[in-house]
């Protein structure tokens, strides 16, 4: 049998930006909390493609917690790293910043999305697993296995 391919955190970590425009606001005025869920799993997308090295499905929505809005002209910036690996699902942990004219940013969202890599039949193989460096790694790697453990319990509870 073979050794399982492994990769670290930062062979996959991506960062993306968006110029906010008057079309991405909801009534009030602010980033539509719906275009911003699109830009994240676009982004985890990406990230889990990159670590997988194969097509990647989203299949839960773990965590959007919005910690503040966002309005037109402001600079969105995305940034998504993986923080847990099982046999075929990756968690990813996208920050979401609002960046002023001055470069400074403010965190608007925290997301974490699970997503599988599949075969060309959409069914879930085996991913590569994450070499986990350094204290920062570490304590996402524990906080992403209780997350993936609180998962199948309610999947188990039928949730």
């Amino acid at each position: 049998m073979a050794e399982r391919k492994m990769k670290r955190v930062e062979d996959s970590m991506a960062e993306q930006s968006h110029l906010l425009m008057p079309r991405c606001l909801n009534a009030a005025g602010y980033l539509f909390g719906g275009q911003l869920l699109s830009w994240i799993d676009e982004t985890a997308g990406i990230v889990a493609k990159r670590h997988a090295e194969m097509n990647v499905v989203t299949v839960a929505v773990d965590n959007m917690y919005f910690k503040s809005g966002a309005k037109v002209n402001d600079t969105i910036v995305l940034i998504g790293r993986l923080t847990h690996v099982g046999r075929s699902s990756m968690e990813v942990r996208i920050d979401t910043y609002a960046e002023e004219l001055d470069g400074t940013r403010t965190m608007i969202n925290r997301a974490y999305f699970v997503m599988v890599g599949t075969d060309e039949n959409q069914r879930p193989v085996e991913v590569p697993g994450l070499i986990v460096e350094g204290v920062t790694q570490q304590i996402e790697w524990e906080a992403g296995r209780k997350r993936a453990e609180l998962r199948k319990t309610r999947r188990n509870e039928g949730f």
